[in-house]
């Protein structure tokens, strides 16, 4: 199935960012009807879709709406928010475990309300993405993760060396409703649609506890989860990144914002410490705090910090054994890593097919190598190499019952070259710095 925007819809998503990015001034006044126009909510019924994600507490699957008649569906639900009898229904909370320990909240809305939310997003996105900051790297077109990355390192490079490597606490639950509505009808006057987003904004939550929990509207966050909620938490960050330049912290400290999502790091020039603390001034106002164990100043090269899964600091070159400042994946993320090969390479799995279990190994290697592929990469590709073979070796003796170790039975070259496993180490060869 196609992603890609209808034309319609793109034309639109056009004619709003053009007009926002004449006018920064201007108020939307007639947005609502755009976001039950039939193409709108099909194109979000398709990306809900493409996203997947489990049932809300309504229980309703895609499968099940394909039953009924998708069509329908989508109709039924422009009809509601046609005649504004739409209300959204209660959000499905679950747990996630966190790498660093303890648990993320994460809010499952139903199928209805995150196509509902999705079709706003197509309508709205484009007003706000305007307005949204270039430090800004999160949940934004043609922007990704490792773009942060880069600029990071680019502003260590040119001298920012003292750093804020900023963790804010509960971000997601903390954004407070009144003042984020506030910035919501910056930009648009619509009543019916800024009704429709407050609407989303104070739906009870349910414990995922077999329907038990606490229930009741809220009056700060916006659940991760919801197709709404990356656009509404950049447009609130956005107020301590324009907050931060425009009352001239930039200028003063000779330090930069690079955000993505709720993670941020200042890079400073001078006076991190003194930087860090009128952040936390300006996040007081915001209704905002750090979380003070997670938050550090640090100064390079003799520390070394992590950053969306990079470990930025001190680094040296093979051969000559000259330091540099760089980049190279966190170790917590090859372990992590390692960890989901053992996984995928446990007994458990032993009625894969050979050639399924290597077609599962190599996506698993191939998706985190196109992330992990800035700086020195090379070290971190060739323990996962080596973990990745141990495990397949293993996996196959037991398989075929065979003793031993492994190695003799399947060497190297079967691994790679008969049975088609991915060697990250080789991949270094097609990098740019390698061709330098």
């Amino acid at each position: 199935m196609s992603l890609s925007t209808p034309e319609k819809v793109r034309k639109l998503q056009r004619t709003l960012y053009v007009k926002a990015k004449e006018a920064p001034d201007y108020r939307f006044y007639l947005l609502y009807d755009k976001v039950y126009r039939e193409d709108v909510l099909a194109h979000a019924y398709d990306r809900c879709q493409a996203n997947g994600g489990a049932a809300g507490i309504d229980g309703q699957t895609f499968r099940d709406i394909e039953a009924y008649g998708k069509d329908r569906w989508l109709g039924e639900l422009a009809g509601e928010l046609k005649e504004k009898s739409y209300r959204p229904q209660a959000i499905r909370r679950v747990w996630i475990e966190k790498e660093s320990g303890g648990r993320r909240p994460l809010g499952i809305p139903t199928i209805r309300d995150r196509v509902a939310q999705m079709a706003t997003v197509l309508v709205i996105e484009p007003i706000f993405e305007a307005d949204m900051q270039p430090e800004q790297y999160g949940y934004r077109p043609k922007r990704d993760a490792k773009d942060a990355v880069r600029e990071v390192h680019r502003l260590i490079k040119t001298g920012h060396r003292e750093v804020i490597d900023g963790d804010l606490s509960g971000y997601f639950d903390s954004i407070p409703h009144r003042e984020l509505m506030k910035a919501v009808s910056r930009r648009i006057s619509d009543r019916s649609l800024l009704r429709l987003i407050k609407s989303w904004l104070k739906a009870p939550v349910q414990e995922d506890a077999g329907g038990q929990g606490r229930r009741g509207a809220r009056e700060k966050g916006t659940p991760q989860g919801a197709p709404l909620s990356p656009l509404l938490a950049n447009l609130y960050i956005r107020r301590l990144i324009l907050a931060w330049k425009t009352l001239g912290y930039e200028q003063c400290f000779d330090a930069h914002f690079v955000n993505y999502a709720d993670d941020f790091v200042v890079c400073c020039r001078r006076s991190a410490k003194d930087a860090l603390e009128v952040i936390r001034q300006i996040l007081g106002r915001l209704k905002l705090t750090l979380n003070e164990g997670k938050t550090r100043t640090c100064r390079l090269p003799e520390e070394s910090f992590d950053f969306l899964g990079y470990t930025i600091g001190r680094c040296y070159r093979a051969g000559t054994g000259e330091m540099y400042i760089g980049t190279k994946p966190a170790s917590r993320r090859v372990v992590r890593l390692c960890r989901r090969i053992s996984e995928q390479t446990a007994r458990s799995r032993l009625t894969r097919e050979t050639a399924e279990q290597v077609v599962h190994l190599n996506r698993l290697l191939r998706g985190w190598a196109n992330y992990f592929c800035l700086g020195s990469v090379s070290r971190s590709y060739r323990a996962v190499d080596a973990h990745v073979r141990n495990r397949l070796r293993q996996w196959l003796r037991h398989k075929h019952k065979l003793g031993g170790k492994g190695t003799h039975q399947y060497p190297d070259e079967h691994l790679y070259e008969v049975l088609g496993l991915i060697r990250l180490s080789e991949r270094t060869a097609d990098f740019p710095w390698a061709k330098a």
